[in-house]
């Protein structure tokens, strides 16, 4: 049955605006709701410190949730495509490994050869966070377009691709053997992801980079419709394979290292989202599976950064915990009702 794709969207935007306004007023630190609005409005002249709380941590951490959950989803609905695998991911390839190993580098090796811990420069140490993680990723996703010209097969890349993540996991590990325990925490604190960790100009560039990257992976639903039909007959029809594959790994890729570079390897969204749009929408469409997964991949993660935000809980929880808890049950749920559906045709 064809569902009302206008009124599913419409849906979906509707909740976006509603958890981004509950990622805001909901917090360790309880502000009035009248607060908030006011505060957003730009009319408030009370409490100062429920101004930066607002205007500082909550609302571009909110941002930053949004368009890094739209991020991972496309990417996923494109590696899930290109390698007609259902359990493929942005992580897929190594990229996010990529990352890590970048930030290993820098992390893990400064108090041992510099003797300064990274995580004690402060504002610098997060910028060289960024650039080192983006380094890695970019540097990975080279060699895998690299590989992607001399191997035809999408499994031969496929198992190219996680025999690199495990290389980079390799070398990470062996760092960690001969780092000191400050820098190791520091690491590992990285690696578990968060929405908060970006702020300020920062925000702002990232932001930015993520709405030119993200309308540009809509040129390329054209060629995943293609991709769906297989290889013969896309190339029947024209399609460059082998450019064609280069072109949504390169996007997809690109996606990931940026999101990872700085938010930290955020896992599950981008793999149980374009199941989820699937299950939904009952389409294999790019056309309506592309924006409805920008949309919900937006709407998952205000979800899962409210989740480890919890209302009088003091800090918050690891963000990939509760992307795990999360996108887990969703990606088993959603297989065993396709499955189920099969059975039943």
């Amino acid at each position: 049955m064809k569902r009302p794709v206008a009124l599913y969207m419409l849906l979906i935007a509707l909740l976006i605006f509603v958890f981004f306004l509950l990622n805001i007023l909901l917090g360790s630190i309880q502000i009035p709701f009248k607060d908030v609005w006011h505060i957003l409005w730009g009319d408030y002249n009370g409490n100062e410190i429920w101004q930066n709380i607002v205007w500082k941590s909550r609302t571009p951490q909110a941002l930053t949730a949004l368009v890094a959950g739209a991020g991972l989803s496309v990417s996923g609905l494109q590696m899930q495509t290109v390698f007609r695998n259902p359990l493929a991911g942005p992580s897929v390839l190594g990229i996010s490994s990529g990352a890590s190993m970048g930030v290993a580098f820098v992390v893990l090796l400064s108090g041992t050869i510099g003797g300064v811990a990274l995580s004690k420069v402060g504002v610098m140490g997060e910028i060289a966070l960024t650039i080192s993680a983006i380094i890695g990723s970019l540097s990975i996703m080279a060699l895998i377009i690299f590989v992607s010209q001399k191997v035809k097969g999408n499994v031969t890349l496929l198992i190219i691709g996680v025999m690199v993540g495990y290389v980079a996991n390799a070398v990470i590990g062996v760092l960690k053997y001969f780092s000191v325990e400050e820098d190791i925490r520091a690491y590992v604190i990285w690696g578990l992801g968060s929405f908060a960790r970006v702020s300020g100009n920062q925000m702002t560039l990232f932001v930015s980079i993520m709405l030119v990257l993200l309308p540009l992976s809509f040129l390329l639903v054209k060629t995943l419709n293609l991709l769906l039909l297989g290889d013969a007959y896309a190339r029947n029809l024209g399609l460059n394979i082998r450019r064609a594959r280069l072109q949504v790994i390169t996007c997809s890729g690109v996606l990931v290292a940026i999101v990872t570079a700085y938010c930290g390897p955020i896992i599950f969204l981008g793999l149980a989202v374009p199941h989820l749009c699937r299950s939904l929408f009952r389409t294999s469409d790019h056309r309506i599976l592309m924006p409805a997964s920008l949309l919900m991949g937006g709407a998952m993660a205000l979800v899962c950064n409210l989740i480890a935000r919890m209302p009088g809980f003091e800090g918050a929880l690891p963000v990939n915990s509760v992307t795990a808890l999360v996108g887990a049950p969703v990606v088993i749920s959603v297989l065993f009702n396709k499955r189920r559906n099969d059975m039943n045709e």
